[in-house]
């Protein structure tokens, strides 16, 4: 068991160290190149799990894969933030989280017929060898960041993938936007501490602040402890995971339809809030005074309340809003420390989880979770601004000071 959650933690902890450098790639090796380089220590670490006899090969293996996983979603949502015409972004940005699913659901129904085998689980490796391998190649047809072309001063490639992009019709006015942008001097470094203070602090504030609410809210915790309270109502463990991952699924999808409709600050509010009555649920489970199946099917009921609403909001607007609302000279950076965050809050959720739960005891336990999802729903009413329909352009001059 010691050894189990160290080969997670390690996992995490390889997550943490690529989210820090993920800024610094996909600002230096352009947006494109930087998925071709996450999918490197993804193919590597998976090889070295599959093939490795000891517990150290392991570690490095899980370490190199979760580098990769890492530098990779704050790249996805830079690059579909800044190729996606301002119409569609929302729904775009939400197939990150569709993808997401789809893929964690993949994986359980590739490792249910394989258990039989001996060594069942080196196939599970070399076989996630694979969609790292397609998204290495596919990138190479894929088009530049324009965004990322015209900082780094290429605008005539930039306007060619505008081209490619969003049709020759929009070419002009799109790089007449894109002029108006902080583009920065390329010599002159972002800083830690400017993403700390000054004209920068308010939406990296905002963003590392959203990351740290979605991880407090006790998503992980949920799906971490799920298999559990689902066994107790009898259920078994596979059709559990089943179960969790099609009302994430289902609420990913209804997100990407309204992400564009509604706007991401209506569907985090309702989000927040839904989750919040779902650990209320949690908590009436736990209560002594209701009896036994009552007292389960408030728990899967709340179980899967709370990850239908996560995925309506909590779950995929963050990476969404986050590099809508960072000026385009510290997107790669502010992501990058923002997703640090966010690994270093889940490392600390999936390390503590258990313990608190048999110190403090669900009923505690699940009302600090719904006072969190509380806070969460008045800080994004009070801080969070609506970017549905708008450039980001528009976003940036609206939110940046003046120096």
């Amino acid at each position: 068991m010691l050894n189990l959650g160290l080969v997670v933690s390690t996992c995490l902890g390889g997550a943490f160290i690529g989210s820090l450098f993920s800024g610094w790639i996909a600002d230096s090796a352009g947006r494109r190149r930087a998925f071709q380089l996450c999918a490197l220590p993804m193919i590597i670490g998976a090889a070295t799990s599959a093939t490795t006899r000891t517990l150290a090969g392991m570690l490095i293996g899980r370490f190199l894969v979760g580098t990769g996983m890492g530098i990779g979603p704050p790249v996805a949502s830079l690059y579909l933030a800044e190729v996606s015409p301002a119409s569609l972004r929302g729904t775009y940005g939400s197939f990150i989280q569709i993808a997401t699913c789809l893929g964690l659901m993949g994986a359980l129904f590739i490792g249910i017929p394989v258990r039989e085998i001996a060594g069942w689980w080196r196939i599970c490796f070399w076989v996630s060898t694979v969609p790292a391998g397609i998204l290495a190649f596919a990138m190479i047809f894929c088009a530049e960041s324009p965004h990322w072309l015209y900082k780094k001063g290429r605008s005539a490639e930039a306007e060619a993938e505008f081209e490619r992009l969003l049709g020759g019709s929009h070419v002009k006015y799109a790089m007449l936007e894109l002029s108006k942008l902080d583009r920065g001097d390329e010599a002159d470094t972002v800083k830690l501490s400017e993403l700390l203070r000054g004209r920068h602090f308010r939406v990296v504030y905002i963003g590392s602040t959203l990351f740290a609410l979605q991880q407090l809210s006790g998503i992980n915790a949920v799906f971490y402890f799920s298999s559990s309270v689902f066994k107790s109502a009898g259920v078994p463990s596979d059709v559990a995971n089943a179960l969790i991952g099609v009302a994430n699924l289902t609420g990913s999808i209804v997100a990407m339809l309204l992400m564009d409709k509604l706007g991401r600050k209506l569907l985090l509010l309702w989000s927040f809030f839904g989750m919040t009555m779902s650990m209320v649920l949690q908590v009436a489970a736990a209560n002594s005074y209701v009896s036994g199946s009552g007292s389960l099917y408030l728990s899967v009921g709340g179980m899967l309340m709370f990850v239908l609403t996560f995925a309506l909001g909590a779950g995929p607007v963050p990476g969404l809003l986050l590099p809508e609302i960072f000026p385009n000279r510290i997107r790669a950076k502010a992501m990058a420390f923002c997703m640090s965050v966010h690994w270093a809050i889940n490392f600390f959720v999936g390390l503590l989880f258990l313990r608190l739960l048999e110190q403090l005891g669900p009923q505690l336990l699940y009302s600090i979770f719904a006072s969190v999802c509380m806070m969460a729903v008045i800080f994004v009413k009070k801080n969070v601004m609506e970017t549905k329909g708008k450039s980001l352009q528009e976003i940036e001059i609206a939110l940046l000071p003046p120096e």
